[in-house]
């Protein structure tokens, strides 16, 4: 074997290592993330708050007035939860710009899950509605939609 592909294969071995390695350190905190996720919403100060708002949350419409004002009243708790939760823009003074890629697929995957609690829930919507709300670039938007239609493709 020639000298220069010995050396590119090897440097191309050690690049695949490098690539598998960097993607187990994301999936093993994505690992530690999904069985920790919202944990905080189980105690008090959450809890309570959760208790009463769950099922009023359940029958509205995402993003209609009355799901903005069930938001307001739960203020404290859900400002204890963005506190305590990096997979919400909130959580950062510079909202969706401060977080990282894990903290934006928690998020995503957090919207899915939050869809199917809603009688009409829609994801396409509500990347729309929090488009506007968290003040997304269209990249970010079409990359969400993107992801949306892999999720349901792998669900079907």
């Amino acid at each position: 074997m020639d000298k220069n592909r010995k050396i590119v294969i090897e440097q191309t071995k050690g690049h695949i290592g490098n690539v598998k390695r960097l993607i187990h350190d994301i999936t093993n905190e994505l690992n530690i993330r999904a069985v920790d996720h919202d944990k905080s919403k189980l105690k008090d100060p959450e809890l309570a708050t959760f208790v009463e708002f769950t099922p009023k949350l359940r029958g509205c419409t995402f993003g209609s007035d009355e799901y903005k004002g069930y938001l307001e009243a739960m203020a404290p708790a859900l400002d204890h939860h963005y506190a305590n939760n990096r997979h919400h823009p909130q959580h950062f003074k510079d909202g969706i710009d401060g977080m990282n890629l894990v903290d934006i697929i928690e998020m995503l995957c957090d919207w899915k899950a939050a869809t199917l609690r809603h009688s009409d829930g829609d994801l396409m919507k509500s990347i729309d509605i929090n488009a506007k709300r968290f003040n997304m670039s269209d990249q970010l938007v079409a990359i969400f939609k993107n992801t949306a239609k892999f999720m349901e493709e792998t669900n079907e």
